[in-house]
């Protein structure tokens, strides 16, 4: 026979493991995350964008770099970009990270499992959690 304990005891943990499988689901607030890509011809850098605890990004592109912002309400995603630095990018790396910030700002929804992240939208971004 199971005692009222066993079953209290279960039911706190089904509860506590369907918490952290929801925290882990979550956007990735306060993360950094690297682009699901291959470098561009001629480096070794790879996209990657930290999000900070209320959405600002800072973004280091394949040459570029700057601000931004994400706003988060359930599934929906709006990404509005700041300021980006050119930096004297090669033509091939400028268009790249146009392209990206273009892709990033056309991104409607989002899902996350585990590590990565998903930018659903026109042309849809994977994104990984760095690991420490």
């Amino acid at each position: 026979m199971v005692s009222l304990k066993q079953i209290v005891c279960a039911a706190v943990a089904t509860l506590a493991m369907a918490t952290v499988a929801r925290a882990d689901d979550g956007f990735p607030f306060g993360t950094e995350m690297t682009l699901e890509a291959l470098p561009q011809p001629g480096s070794k850098r790879i996209p990657n964008i930290e999000i900070g605890d209320n959405g600002e990004v800072l973004l280091e592109l394949w040459c570029k770099g700057g601000k931004g912002q994400f706003s988060v309400a359930g599934n929906t995603v709006i990404f509005v970009p700041g300021q980006i630095q050119d930096r004297s990018c090669p033509p091939a790396r400028a268009q790249a990270d146009d392209d990206l910030v273009a892709a990033l700002g056309s991104a409607e929804t989002w899902k996350r499992q585990g590590d990565v992240l998903t930018l659903v939208g026109p042309k849809p971004l994977r994104f990984r959690v760095n690991g420490n």
